[in-house]
């Protein structure tokens, strides 16, 4: 997900889109722990992105 994308989406979008992110990752880390994981980096980016939703929520709350 791009910086981009999530600029023009509203404070619910951004708590929806966070909420699901959140839950991908939880199953992530399941398919990790049973070692189903087909793509490990997921991971990564799946973290950057909630870090990148976190950080314009914060950005729209302090307006």
């Amino acid at each position: 997900m791009k910086a981009s994308e999530i600029k023009d989406m509203t404070l619910n979008e951004l708590n929806e889109k966070l909420s699901g992110l959140q839950k991908e990752l939880f199953n992530l880390r399941f398919q990790h722990a049973v070692n189903q994981l087909d793509n490990p980096m997921r991971l990564k980016a799946v973290k950057k992105d909630i870090a990148r939703v976190k950080t314009f929520i914060r950005q729209q709350e302090s307006k």
